[in-house]
């Protein structure tokens, strides 16, 4: 795989994990803002600018998956979520404060260690 191709790749999988956690934090701000006037949640993440920022960055990186499709074999890049996965789980924990315990981390650890395993594969 060359540069330019790793590097569309990782853009696309961390700007997909970059938009699902604007997304989860719009939607708790629209959920709380809904709840509190009362009103509809679905009316309240459309006008919320972080889902509509989280939607945007979404939309671009599937454009940039797209690309990458266009370059990459499938069994390659589709790994590569892996780390968008290890991205959202290290965020949700540390900035959303959700909560994880050590199956979560060991799972993690698990996913990482299979693209590991598959990118050894390819050398």
């Amino acid at each position: 795989m060359s540069l330019p191709s790793l590097l569309l790749l990782l853009f696309a999988v961390f700007s997909s994990a970059g938009g699902q956690l604007l997304l989860k934090h719009g939607m708790r701000a629209a959920a709380a803002t809904a709840g509190r006037r009362g009103g509809s949640v679905a009316m309240a993440a459309a006008t919320s600018p972080w889902v509509v920022l989280g939607l945007t960055v979404f939309a671009v990186s599937a454009v940039a998956w797209m690309t990458t499709l266009a370059q990459v074999p499938l069994s390659i890049a589709y790994p590569f979520n892996a780390l968008g996965y290890l991205l959202i789980v290290l965020v949700s924990a540390t900035v959303l404060h959700e909560k994880t315990n050590v199956w979560t981390w060991g799972g993690s650890v698990l996913v990482v260690l299979g693209l590991v395993t598959v990118m050894a594969g390819q050398s």
